[in-house]
């Protein structure tokens, strides 16, 4: 099990990291500098696009963090990979409580009608999703450890 699940979750966190990743240096700064009505657009064009792989890699990654916490042969990396399931955990909550919310939100509106009360979120979101990335580059970075102690 153990041989399966190692890979597994560099894998994932892999995966999750290198998108968070992304809208930091690419991403975001492009929905940031675009006027409402269009940030509107891309915004929920690019939640429909990571919003179904995200939360697959996240929970993947927490998955196979827990189980190597338990199955890890080494106390190090026993500790490293719960401590990088709790940073792939919060980096969960923040997604589902703070910037999931939003993505969903942005898909209902037309971008040529806003609503009158209409608030940009971006400063908001922005900041979330930094946190979130900051987060999940951590528990990759623990994740290269516990692997690491294993060899």
């Amino acid at each position: 099990m153990l041989a399966l699940l190692t890979p597994l979750v560099l894998l994932l966190n892999g995966l999750a990291a290198g998108v968070l990743f992304g809208t930091q240096l690419g991403g975001f700064p492009y929905l940031a500098s675009l006027p409402v009505d269009r940030y509107v657009h891309a915004h929920a064009f690019f939640g429909t696009r990571y919003d179904p792989a995200m939360p697959l890699c996240l929970v993947g990654t927490v998955g196979c963090d827990v189980g190597l916490a338990f199955l890890a042969p080494e106390p190090a990396a026993r500790a490293a990979f719960a401590v990088a399931g709790a940073l792939a955990t919060a980096t969960a909550v923040i997604s589902v409580t703070r910037n999931a919310p939003v993505n969903r939100w942005m898909r209902t509106l037309d971008p040529d009608n806003l609503p009158a009360d209409f608030t940009d979120p971006r400063r908001s979101w922005g900041a979330w999703n930094r946190r979130r990335s900051l987060l999940t580059i951590a528990a990759l970075v623990v994740n290269c450890a516990a692997l690491s102690a294993l060899l």
